[in-house]
């Protein structure tokens, strides 16, 4: 697939270059000034045309092949040949976190002066101070 790929592409560069080359070896229609700012009344846009010539006939077949190729290189191009797809896609869903385990951990018991254990005193409780008003 590389392979048909750089052909493709060297064939596309070849048709840019004769095409280049032959648009600018032809005549032009109007070649005074004054027919450049619409004073050639003879000559209309749309006008007769005179026989076709190598070049033009050239200029058709070169484009024709220009165009060709151009769709062409787009459907063969390599799947990652740029940075931009090498870089990753951020995941639109969030992940979730890991489970834990299912059971909470144990909580250790309260004290209370009733339960509290024989070595150590039980601590007598604070009374909750109120606010003094004025």
């Amino acid at each position: 697939m590389a392979f048909l790929f750089y052909l493709m592409v060297f064939v596309h560069i070849v048709a840019c270059l004769f095409l280049i080359a032959v648009v600018l070896l032809q005549q032009g229609k109007g070649q005074d000034l004054a027919s450049a700012f619409g004073g050639g009344g003879t000559q209309t846009a749309f006008g007769p045309r005179g026989s076709a010539t190598v070049l033009s006939r050239a200029t058709t077949i070169l484009a024709g092949v220009f165009m060709i190729t151009s769709l062409a290189l787009s459907l063969v191009k390599p799947r990652a040949s740029g940075i931009l797809d090498r870089v990753p896609t951020v995941a639109s869903t969030p992940v979730p976190k890991p489970a834990t385990s299912a059971a909470p951990a144990p909580r250790p018991p309260v004290t209370t002066p009733a339960t509290a254990p024989a070595n150590k005193p039980a601590e007598a409780p604070v009374p909750a101070a109120s606010p003094a008003r004025k």
